[in-house]
């Protein structure tokens, strides 16, 4: 088994690229597996429409870091010919959209039922955008990747606003994403989560949503180019923040909406994580204080293993019957809840879960097992 992860590429000479890749993933679990979604901190809770909670910066993070991952290993697809560059990237892709599907329809009690499960999904929603970005950047480089990202933003800003409704273009039930997976996809493969068919990971939805791996990639080159300087830290800071303050400023027009995926949530994602790299280049590469990264880097060195035995294992002990309820309830019951404010237990099952899981990381850490895609 190879040494390395589905995020090739970065090395210890970039240690903060690596540990934001590993903080993400962690916070990607907690906030995965409540001990009760009915009682959730704010924080740890996505916005219930338009507007921004620290839940809604973990997935376009996680775009950001493939993105960072690419900026290592794009220079090695772009020596490669059409014909191996498409079975590389393709089969990668396939793989991974494959595997968030499964998980989808595990625990597989119905095979005939498994064509019926949701379609779209975080990992396939990670599966696409790798490979566009992919493809933006084999063909077109840097410059292409700019003009790409311009017209994503831009496009998909006006085909929202003129094929959503009239009245509010940017609604649950009114916009043109719902509109066009309820055509090209049909309810019954889409998520339901909303009180009615939509899904967050949708068609239409991922165009924009490629912008942050584009923008990961471009961070990765910058701090390749640059080093790990105070150069490369004001850099990131400055443009991060000029990017907060242009999504908010366009939140007046296209609100700032994680499950619509605006064009505005995505320059104020792109921003905070361009600010959350620029402190962790500060700290650790700059101020050298690196004794309390290996924690994340655990995380990091197996993320999509670690990120699907999280929720394929939580699913486990939700189906599990014991005495009337389940071995989730049965854990969440007798260590969590009979002690603590509701919310607070429902938070520290979650931690703790995501500590367990950590726990198997650094096992296969130790173990030097690394699982490549």
């Amino acid at each position: 088994m190879t040494p390395t992860s589905i995020l090739p590429g970065l090395t210890n000479r970039y240690l903060a690229l690596d540990v934001l890749r590993g903080m993400t993933v962690a916070f990607m679990i907690v906030v995965n597996t409540a001990g009760d979604w009915s009682n959730l901190f704010a924080p740890l809770a996505h916005a219930s429409w338009h507007g921004f909670t620290p839940t809604d910066l973990v997935f376009p993070t996680f775009l950001f870091v493939v993105g960072n991952a690419m900026s290592f290993s794009m220079k090695k697809l772009q020596e490669m010919n059409s014909g191996a560059f498409f079975k590389k990237v393709g089969k990668r892709t396939i793989l991974i959209f494959m595997i968030g599907w499964l998980m989808s329809a595990f625990p597989f009690y119905d095979v005939t039922s498994i064509l019926e499960v949701r379609l779209f999904g975080v990992l396939q929603r990670i599966a696409l955008c790798y490979f566009f970005a992919a493809m933006v950047l084999y063909y077109g480089g840097i410059k292409g990747a700019w003009t790409f990202s311009g017209f994503a933003l831009l496009g998909y800003w006006g085909i929202m606003y003129f094929f959503g409704d009239a009245g509010d273009p940017y609604s649950l039930t009114g916009n043109a994403a719902l509109k066009l997976d309820l055509a090209l996809i049909g309810p019954e493969r889409m998520y339901g989560g909303e009180g009615i068919p939509f899904d967050p990971e949708g068609i239409l939805s991922t165009l924009p949503a490629i912008v942050n791996v584009i923008a990961g990639y471009l961070a990765g080159k910058m701090i390749q180019n640059l080093g790990n300087t105070m150069k490369t830290l004001k850099n990131l800071m400055m443009i991060g923040l000029g990017l907060v303050i242009a999504a908010y400023l366009w939140d007046i027009f296209f609100p700032i909406n994680k499950k619509i995926w605006t064009s505005s949530y995505v320059l104020l994602t792109t921003g905070i994580d361009l600010i959350l790299l620029a402190a962790l280049v500060g700290i650790i590469e700059i101020k050298n204080w690196k004794g309390w990264t290996y924690f994340f880097e655990v995380f990091g060195r197996n993320p999509l293993i670690l990120y699907v035995l999280a929720g394929l294992l939580v699913t486990v002990l939700s189906l599990v019957p014991v005495g009337g309820t389940t071995l989730k309830g049965i854990i969440y019951q007798n260590f969590f809840t009979s002690w603590l404010a509701p919310k607070t237990a429902s938070f520290l099952f979650a931690f703790s879960y995501m500590l367990m899981i950590w726990l198997i990381g650094f096992w296969m850490d130790r173990k030097k097992i690394y699982i490549k895609v």
